[in-house]
């Protein structure tokens, strides 16, 4: 698995407790606002990151995008 992959799930897992969501959910939401792509193409700057700015970092993304934020 290369390390963007590994990165990706790494992402998804602290998504997923952070909005207390199931790994379908996740993976949908991601999927459908493109933040698998997000991930991807910025992995360069959020894997140097913490996991709370990665996670308020995709909130923002999100929002920006029009998605119906989980509570």
């Amino acid at each position: 698995m290369s390390k963007e992959m590994t990165f990706t799930v790494f992402c998804m897992e602290s998504y997923k407790q952070h909005r207390n969501l199931t790994g379908k959910a996740v993976a949908k939401l991601f999927s459908d606002y493109g933040v698998f792509d997000y991930i991807y193409e910025f992995y360069d700057v959020l894997h140097t990151t913490g996991h709370n700015y990665i996670n308020n970092d995709i909130d923002i993304y999100l929002k920006s995008r029009g998605a119906m934020m989980p509570a």
